[in-house]
Order: C-alpha cells, then structure tokens, then sequence
C-alpha cells in the first residue's frame, strides 16, 4: 500500500524537512512571543496576542499573499534577506519553510503560554530573594517547569507544518522536488486522470504522521512530568 514512488517519496522527504526547519526556526520566536504574553504586560499586549492568533482564523491564501507581497523577490523583507544573507524564499523550499512556521506558530506560542503561566511565581522570586539574577532563575525555574509545554508546543508546530497547503502554494507555488511538499502533492495527484488512488495512499500516510505527532507531543509532555515529579 506504501509502495511510494520516487517523486511520492520525494514529497514526504520535502515534508518532512520543511517541518523540521520551520519548527527550529520558530522555536526561539515562539518561546520568546509566550514568555512575553505570559510574564509582562505592557500596552497593546491583546494586539499582539492577537497577530499571533491571526493565522489560525486568516483564510491561509490570504496569508499566503502577505508572505508573497513582503518576502517575494520583490518584496522589501525578500530583497532584504537576498542581499544580506543570500536567502531568497519566492519559489523556493525555504518559503514553504517559511508559510509553514508561520501557520504553526499559534499553535507553539498557545501552548508554551499555557506552560509558562502553570509556572508558580513565587518560586522565581524566591530564587531571586535568595540571590539568584533573573536569568538564572529563569534558566534552573522557569524553563524546566514549562518544558513539557515547549516540547508539546514545537511538536504540535511540527504536525501543522507537515500539513500546510494554502498558504504554502499561494507564496510558493507547487515545483516538483522544490516546493511540492505532501499536501500539495495530493492536491496535484487529484488533478490528474487516474491519480486518486496514489493521492488516497498519500492522504493516509499523512494522516498517520500527523497522529503519531499528536501522539507523541502527549507521551512526551507526560514523560517529562513524570521525570521531573520522580
């Protein structure tokens, strides 16, 4: 039944990266977004959650096209980024990493929030009273008690990544072996005479990796409990 094709195959490896990638990349930021929302306020902090918030409820083409319009090859964060690092993200693996770690980041920065706010201050500003910097207290506290919120955070990223469409083909179109990652390769597979089957074959393998994340981002923060309660 999985007897994939080298193009088929090619996709999940393109999945599967463009996952990974944008995963690690959103890591820092969402963390830093959750750490933020869940620890200080400030004024416009309701508009800044809101942004964060924004892709989950944005029809993804639309935010497909502000990715295209800001970080196209004519865009001034893409020409920012091709002349200074020489990253260009048009049409290229690198904006389906990008489109994908945009999608996730709600759904990182929701539940590392949850974890950070779970975290009892006062065992921070005990630490502090006893002597400890804030960085420090934040390092041997904070970060530990929220870990299972992170790990279950960057999985659940992960999952969404692995299945981005819409925002994904609008800024980076559909380029076999470039851009063409699993769901847009079930959406090419149903545009060609006698594709169902492979597109259905497809379907169900994505449907199992994305169980498996799911899966894996409980037995995880479960685990990591349980090793810290132990």
């Amino acid at each position: 039944m999985f007897d994939l094709t080298p193009a088929e195959l090619e996709a999940l490896r393109l999945s599967v990266k463009v996952g990974l990638v944008s995963m690690m990349a959103s890591l820092p930021v969402g963390f830093g977004l959750a750490y933020l929302l869940a620890r200080c306020e400030f004024p416009g902090k309701s508009l800044v959650n809101a942004f964060v918030l924004l892709p989950l409820v944005l029809p993804p083409v639309v935010t497909g096209l502000v990715l295209l319009m800001l970080f196209g090859s004519q865009g001034p964060l893409g020409q920012f980024f091709e002349q200074t690092l020489g990253i260009t993200f048009a049409f290229r693996w690198t904006g389906a990493a990008l489109a994908a770690g945009i999608m996730g980041l709600p759904l990182m920065v929701r539940a590392m929030r949850l974890s950070i706010e779970a975290v009892d201050r006062r065992l921070e500003l005990a630490a502090r009273t006893l002597g400890a910097r804030r960085w420090w207290a934040f390092l041997t506290i904070t970060l530990p008690l929220s870990l299972p919120g992170v790990m279950a955070g960057a999985i659940l990223s992960f999952a969404k990544s692995f299945g981005e469409f819409g925002a994904t083909i609008t800024f980076v179109s559909n380029i076999p072996g470039e851009t063409q990652t699993l769901p847009i390769a079930i959406y090419s597979l149903l545009q060609t005479p006698g594709g169902d089957g492979p597109a259905w074959r497809l379907a169900i393998l994505s449907v199992l990796v994305s169980l498996v994340a799911i899966v894996g981002a409980e037995w995880v923060e479960r685990r990591i409990r349980t090793v810290r309660l132990s």
